[in-house]
């Protein structure tokens, strides 16, 4: 079948020339001949130098001619790696033309087109919208039929419209804002600029939201927070902030000196489990840690037109003679950075060239990004042919598990150690020595290898560091190669006592910057003894806060992993993680 439009309903039923009705079968009577001569209706071709046939020819071929030529051209492009939006005067020429044919076939066509629809006869139009029934179909005898509605098709109902939530404001001038904000006229980021004012902009910013979306924020709290203290460094546009609850671990005794833990965390169990690690590490003399290398690293990566120029820049850049030259124009970007060393790896004609540096008592991503944006400036005096096509080329690596990391590590790399004695596993964790150690040889090192795990041999590094990382105001995200750890175990002293260790290559903290000076973050820090930079040796600080992170994950395992070897994992959390509310009334 084929769809057509039906005409209008005065004209489904015409008289015939005997006034009766005119059905299908007969033939329309032909209409009265005006033997007057009409005077020629312009067109838009009358316009046109040559005839329309021949122009029409022209830009066909123009048209059909240029794009071969553009499609071969960029094929050869592609074959020989040079970048597509790099073009030659031929090809803007080639472009020009091509864009040209195409304005006009599209004009032509599109005004045959319009003509033909405009002069249609108006016997020959069928208007749905006049019809008793739009289900019109012709069929194969051209007979007029109605479509069939379709079964079992639900009606389509439309979500209501959700009720604008409105709070009354301070001021007749704010609820202006806020309408100003709802209808689009002030862009809602810009709020802080034009009041002067980050706390009155957040409080206008979300009523504005909660007017526009119909739900409320009112669990959300608002008053109570320094917004001035977050505008440009830590959050925008923000409208309230979330309450995580802060536990404390501890006392825990590393290299001789005691430490209270704080961890932010909704998880029950995890900050009393460790809290458990840190008793038993405490009764059996404490821990001791070992800062292995502390470096922050950006990789970014370049191209050349060739793979030999991109290796002469990396023997360049390996070359010791080389090496303070470059440390030189590096440490210009901060007082604090120091180049450490540069590793380069190719693929191709691309080369990554991953920099590592001392930060201080910054974890140092913005440090380390100026210093390798001062050498890059100074590359390109000698390698005029570099492109460079990112600042970063994942070679660094952050923020993603990368075998860089845990291989060459990247922050702070740590190793933390204890020997817990058999009384103290028997009555603190309620297990064996050997019981431990042959579940972390079947969990954390068999069990981890089995699943392909990178860096991750251990029972729960990610859940310590992520909780301390929230209390301290660190990079949440960073979490992911921070938990970078290899925990081991092994029976001493003829398989009395157990000697348990975490090794963590990749520690990104520190101390000053980013959310560390947020007043809850920063007591969190002041607790630790590590708030700011230390003016006596700087860096210590940040230091010293990857060596309490490890000793933590250290304390966090311990309990975990004898939990799991007694039984007790699941016993726990139904006491401690599981809530006695009535979940149905708090819904309703």
């Amino acid at each position: 079948m084929d769809s057509r439009r039906l005409p209008p309903k005065s004209s489904r039923t015409t008289s015939s020339n005997d006034g009766g009705p005119l059905h299908h079968h007969q033939k329309r009577p032909a209409p009265s001949v005006d033997n007057r001569s009409p005077s020629p209706t312009p067109k838009a071709s009358d316009a046109l130098p040559l005839p329309l046939y021949l122009t029409n020819a022209i830009f066909f071929t123009l048209f059909f001619s240029v794009a071969y030529y553009l499609l071969h051209r960029w094929r050869e492009k592609i074959r020989d790696s040079t970048p597509l939006h790099v073009v030659t005067f031929p090809e803007i020429a080639a472009i020009v033309s091509l864009m040209a044919s195409f304005i006009y076939l599209l004009g032509f066509f599109g005004i045959d087109f319009v003509q033909s629809f405009i002069t249609r006869p108006s016997h020959d139009t069928w208007d749905l919208e006049d019809t008793d029934n739009p289900n019109y179909l012709i069929n194969e005898d051209h007979r007029l039929v109605t479509c069939p509605p379709p079964a079992n098709v639900p009606p389509i109902s439309k979500l209501p419209n959700p009720e604008p939530i409105i709070t009354p404001l301070a001021s007749v001038e704010d609820e202006e804002i806020v309408k100003s904000v709802t209808e689009g006229t002030l862009p809602s980021y810009s709020l802080e600029s034009k009041l002067g004012d980050c706390k009155r902009a957040a409080v206008i910013r979300r009523e504005a939201l909660q007017r526009t979306t119909g739900r409320s924020l009112e669990g959300l709290p608002i008053e109570g927070f320094d917004y001035d203290s977050i505008l440009g460094q830590c959050c925008e546009m923000p409208v309230g902030y979330v309450q995580i609850p802060v536990g404390i671990a501890g006392p825990l005794l590393l290299n001789g000196m005691e430490y209270m833990v704080p961890m932010a965390t909704t998880e029950g169990c995890l900050v009393a489990s460790t809290n458990r690690g840190c008793k038993a590490m405490y009764a059996s003399g404490g821990a001791t840690s070992v800062l292995l290398a502390d470096g922050m690293t950006r990789a970014p990566v370049v191209r050349f037109e060739t793979a030999k120029r991109a290796s002469e820049l990396k023997l360049f850049l390996e070359d010791p003679d080389n090496f303070d030259t470059l440390s030189i124009v590096f440490n210009r970007s901060s007082r604090f950075a120091r180049l450490q060393g540069i590793k380069c790896s190719m693929a191709g004609k691309n080369l990554y060239m991953r920099f590592k540096c001392s930060t201080g008592d910054a974890m140092g991503m913005n440090m380390v990004s100026k210093g390798v944006q001062n050498v890059l400036d100074f590359l390109q005096n000698d390698f005029h042919d570099m492109e460079v096509i990112g600042i970063s080329g994942n070679f660094c690596s952050d923020k993603k598990p990368a075998a860089v990391n845990w291989i060459e590590g990247r922050g702070k790399s740590v190793v933390c150690e204890a020997i817990i004695r058999e009384e103290i596993v028997k009555k603190v964790l309620k297990t064996s020595v050997a019981s431990l150690v042959e579940l972390n040889m079947l969990k954390n090192l068999a069990g981890s290898a089995v699943a392909g795990a990178l860096g991750g041999f251990n029972a729960h590094a990610s859940n310590i560091v992520s909780a301390i990382f929230i209390a301290t105001g660190q990079d949440p995200a960073q979490n992911i190669e921070s938990s970078h750890c290899i925990t081991m175990m092994e029976a001493v002293n003829n398989g009395k006592d157990l000697h348990i260790s975490v090794t963590m290559p990749s520690i990104e903290v520190g101390t000053v910057g980013g959310g560390t000076q947020l007043v809850s973050q920063s007591a969190c820090l002041n607790l630790l003894g590590v708030k700011g930079a230390s003016k006596e040796s700087p860096g210590s600080n940040s230091r010293l806060l990857a060596t309490i992170v490890a000793g933590s994950v250290l304390a966090g395992e311990l309990s975990l992993m004898a939990a799991i070897a007694q039984g007790q994992l699941v016993k726990s959390h139904m006491k401690y993680n599981r809530s006695s509310k009535d979940i149905s009334k708090a819904a309703s």
